[in-house]
């Protein structure tokens, strides 16, 4: 971060020391709202409840292979301290409430109608009644915008040509470019309908709790640029391509149109996320190289704290795109305290919550999963590792792919199809899979686990095909 954005932040910090303990923000006229919600908060010990306005966004809802795009609903508030939610489904009974992830184990009530519960951080719920997670509720309930400006202070950032600032209203354009140096915010209450992208530039923070919310678009954009943070924000999905030390922190976002990824990387290097929430109609998150234009492969990339919903496709992807005569590497991933919640993929080439797909003579090595909870998803398998040649998208085969760590993977379902982990020839080979603490439905699974055949491998406890060129599979 430059001083400018340094020296900004402090302010603001400074500026909101006495801030309420509950902030939310009045949708603008003109955003679609969804009524089958009522949402309200108040701080513990009071008596008085805010009211919270509640988005229609869009979902991509998949059935006998064909996508209709239907209603769900978004809500967003800002809290220090703890604080009574109180939601209210409008037009149907209540026979039974989830507040997930559940990990979380949030205890709820119902009471005349409503169902109550209670936060003391910040938190990224979906609220479903009676097992609908479609015409269900997104909640974002985030700690207080210490970047907020005040009225005094955004008089004077207002003269400043690197400041660019979206009150709360609703501002429609087609795509915003920011210049090295500039520090964008979105606040809350507005509904930026336009694309905003870093291009070409370095020491940039685009922020706020508002929306970037475009029809059928990607929201945010970081291409050949460096020394980026985005914060804050809802948008539809956050691409980062050919860039260096781009900071992800706190971002949601839904798409519901046709390949509409989350959290794309494309050929970069030192990408970190953290306290993200992405429902997708393709993949939630992806590590590419060479591909759409971006150049090279990929080394420490970093996806921290995140829940992930694939409506469609995979909820993590590595690998699969490249150009076949770089030979490229993809290396050094970490993917680390994540819940998933979803995910439907019929597809069989297409399925896997963990999957590592490698072609285009790419190799992929040193990949770590770590304190991962996998909910009851609909449809795919939990583990897909392949050398695989998708003559789709790929004009060669993978080259290989090594050093692949599992480590505290916690599975509760029984929908998930055969997991496999599977190379390609004598040549391209899969070498190191290592799994420490796999748990499915309270089953751990190792080599010397209670109940398992002595002539079974531990992988068929695990439902895990491990075909040929596979070496070094070990399960502790």
């Amino acid at each position: 971060m430059n001083r400018f954005f340094t020296m900004l932040a402090v302010s603001l910090a400074t500026s909101v020391a006495a801030h309420a303990a509950v902030v939310t923000y009045p949708a603008p006229e003109g955003a679609r709202l969804n009524d089958s919600f009522g949402v309200e908060v108040r701080e513990c010990g009071t008596e008085e409840w805010q009211p919270v306005d509640v988005y229609n966004v869009l979902v991509d809802e998949v059935s006998d292979g064909r996508h209709k795009v239907v209603n769900s609903s978004m809500a967003y508030f800002d809290f220090d301290g703890r604080v009574d939610v109180r939601v209210t489904p409008r037009g149907r009974r209540i026979e039974s409430v989830a507040v997930r992830p559940s990990s979380y184990g949030i205890d709820h009530s119902e009471r005349e109608g409503s169902i109550y519960f209670s936060l003391d951080r910040p938190r990224k719920l979906s609220v479903e009644v009676n097992g609908d997670i479609f015409d269900n509720l997104q909640l974002f309930a985030n700690a207080i915008d210490t970047e907020a400006p005040t009225a005094k202070q955004l008089k004077k950032l207002r003269k400043d040509k690197n400041y660019i600032y979206f009150g709360p209203g609703y501002h429609v354009f087609d795509t915003l470019q920011v210049r090295s140096g500039q520090r964008v915010y979105v606040a809350g209450g507005a509904v930026v309908d336009g694309v905003i992208e870093v291009s070409d530039a370095s020491d940039v923070r685009v922020s706020g709790r508002g929306m970037v919310y475009p029809h059928r678009k990607m929201g945010l954009r970081v291409q050949r640029s460096n020394n980026v943070t985005v914060e804050g924000l809802f948008t539809t999905q956050c691409a980062v391509g050919q860039s260096d030390s781009v900071h992800i922190e706190n971002v949601k976002l839904m798409s519901y149109y046709g390949w509409g990824d989350g959290f794309n990387v494309f050929a970069s290097n030192n990408i970190s996320y953290n306290d993200c929430f992405a429902r997708t109609s393709d993949d939630c998150t992806t590590i590419y190289a060479t591909r759409k234009g971006y150049q090279g492969g990929c080394r420490n990339i970093r996806f921290e704290n995140m829940i992930l919903w694939a409506d469609v496709a995979h909820p993590i992807m590595i690998g699969l795109h490249s150009e076949t005569e770089r030979r490229e590497v993809i290396e050094d991933a970490l993917y680390r305290n994540i819940d998933v919640l979803d995910m439907k993929e019929k597809q069989i080439d297409y399925q896997g919550v963990f999957a590592i797909t490698c072609g285009d003579d790419i190799t992929v090595r040193n990949i770590r999963f770590e304190d991962v909870r996998v909910e009851n998803f609909r449809q795919g398998k939990l583990i897909d590792i392949r050398i695989c040649y998708n003559k789709k998208y790929c004009t060669a085969p993978g080259l290989a792919v090594e050093d692949i760590y599992f480590k505290n993977i916690y599975y509760n379902g029984d929908r998930s199809e055969l997991s496999m982990i599977i190379g390609y020839d004598e040549t391209r080979k899969v070498r190191g899979v290592h799994f420490d603490n796999l748990v499915i439905n309270g089953e751990k699974i190792y080599d010397k686990m209670p109940g398992k055949p002595g002539w079974y491998k531990t992988a068929d406890m695990a439902r895990i095909f491990v075909g040929e060129h596979v070496e070094d599979v070990t399960f502790e």
